[in-house]
């Protein structure tokens, strides 16, 4: 079963459509008209199975060691759930991950502003 084309993520409240660029058996990719968002989604199956969402960021900036020129800088975020093959059901797989979105989210995200900090 394959995700809704296009995706959609707001990113400083700004709406992005990413419409579906690549599939796979077990993955697939969407991508912003700009290339400067992408989001992939993945699965490994083995002793044990490993979903992963990703999301990529690009974006044009000044130089620091040279200010008149511009160049391209990159970052990533993305969560695994990697989970037994047996053991947890889907619903018990996501009653975890909601706990931990929620508490990533709690407090208008400070846990990630401290996690971005480099507080452990």
């Amino acid at each position: 079963m394959a995700l809704s084309d296009p995706q959609s993520v707001t990113i400083s409240g700004t709406a992005v459509s990413l419409p579906r660029t690549s599939s796979a058996v077990n993955s697939g990719t969407f991508t912003s008209n700009d290339g400067t968002v992408s989001e992939v989604v993945s699965h490994q199956n083995g002793k044990r199975t490993r979903h992963m969402f990703r999301i990529n960021h690009s974006k044009i900036a000044p130089d620091p060691l040279i200010s008149a020129q511009n160049i391209k800088y990159n970052m990533s975020f993305y969560v695994v759930a990697d989970v037994p093959v047996t053991g947890y059901t889907v619903a018990e797989q996501k009653a975890v991950i909601d706990g931990f979105i929620s508490q990533l989210n709690a407090s208008s995200g400070a846990l990630i502003t401290k996690l971005l900090g480099g507080e452990n």
